[in-house]
């Protein structure tokens, strides 16, 4: 049988398929798929949309990959959405992209179907069994079984696109707006309330560490809002997909470390003041002389700071200002 005869095949009538996705091979199975990609020679468009027939079985049914709590799994099931993060993604001029979290594969096919190299991260052993079988022959697919948050990569920089698992999202993040990886954008869902973290203005009850470092390494954005419906199994929250683009003015990655732990230590009590809680690591004279270059009063709460008086001050800190 062609390849084109195959693709009319699996869309024959009788093949059950989820409403809104593409037919389901509940009835021919994922391994003859697999099967037929490896001894097939697939044109580069044709297998493409083998994969994205072959990707719902599990996807919509939930049989072949299923969520996992311990990790924090909730598949993106709404296509406008999926959609329009991988439109935002790959609006980046980066030459490859990284993809975190990729599960089922919902967003990977259309993101390989643009051409550059694809490298997916993705800790579940079921789903990286699924994404081998559906896309390993791409000859631009990379998957990585391991941790976003520490596993190691090839050299970027890249465009990062994922839908986080909620229960390692801020480990992720810290990780990229540190520097240890080069990027170019990053298009990331999140739970509402982190997200409303990364967002926060001074004076807010969300500002603190995580709003400071991401703003001051990025211009942060809102690209979607969305609520449990969205997502299979639904969670017990809503979700937002924020943009990253990394700012000219950003501190260098090798000062990133160190206003990040600044940032911790003076927001480690919020109530207090930045004497009270910078007491035990910066000499009160020291802390004056620092507060007085970066035009901040000792007596400031860290939450009323706003993230380029932290860069100066970080900067004042490592530079040993006396």
């Amino acid at each position: 049988m062609g390849i084109d005869n195959a693709v009319e095949a699996l869309a024959e009538p009788g093949i059950t398929s989820a409403p809104g996705h593409p037919p389901s091979l509940a009835g021919f199975g994922i391994m003859f798929v697999s099967s037929y990609f490896r001894q097939s020679l697939l044109r580069p468009a044709a297998a493409l949309r083998l994969r994205r027939l072959a990707k719902p079985a599990g996807f919509a049914s939930g049989s072949v990959v299923r969520p996992k709590k311990r990790l924090g799994q909730h598949f993106l099931i709404n296509q406008g959405a999926m959609d329009t993060i991988c439109g935002a993604a790959l609006a980046s001029n980066a030459p490859a992209i990284l993809e975190i979290g990729p599960g089922r594969g919902a967003l990977t096919s259309r993101l390989l179907e643009d051409g550059r190299p694809l490298v997916a991260v993705e800790l579940d052993a079921d789903a990286c069994r699924l994404l081998t079988g559906c896309f390993g022959v791409a000859p631009n697919f990379t998957l990585v079984q391991g941790d976003a948050a520490a596993a190691e990569l090839p050299a970027g920089p890249f465009c990062v696109v994922g839908n986080l698992p909620y229960n390692a999202a801020t480990a992720i993040l810290t990780r990229f707006l540190l520097g240890a990886v080069p990027w170019g954008r990053m298009v990331l869902m999140f739970q509402l309330e982190v997200g409303q973290k990364l967002l926060g203005r001074p004076g807010e009850k969300a500002y603190g560490p995580l709003s400071v470092l991401s703003q001051s390494v990025a211009d942060v954005g809102t690209l979607l809002k969305l609520g449990p419906g969205s997502f299979n199994p639904p969670p017990k929250v809503d979700s937002i997909v924020l943009t990253f683009e990394p700012k000219p003015t950003a501190p260098a990655p090798s000062e990133r470390g160190a206003l990040l732990s600044l940032l911790h230590a003076a927001f480690a009590h919020r109530r207090k003041t930045l004497a009270n809680n910078l007491s035990s690591i910066l000499p009160e004279g020291r802390l004056a002389s620092i507060c007085a270059a970066a035009n901040v009063s000792p007596k400031s709460r860290a939450e009323g700071i706003p993230p380029a008086a932290w860069v100066e001050m970080a900067k004042l800190v490592g530079g040993g200002v006396t």
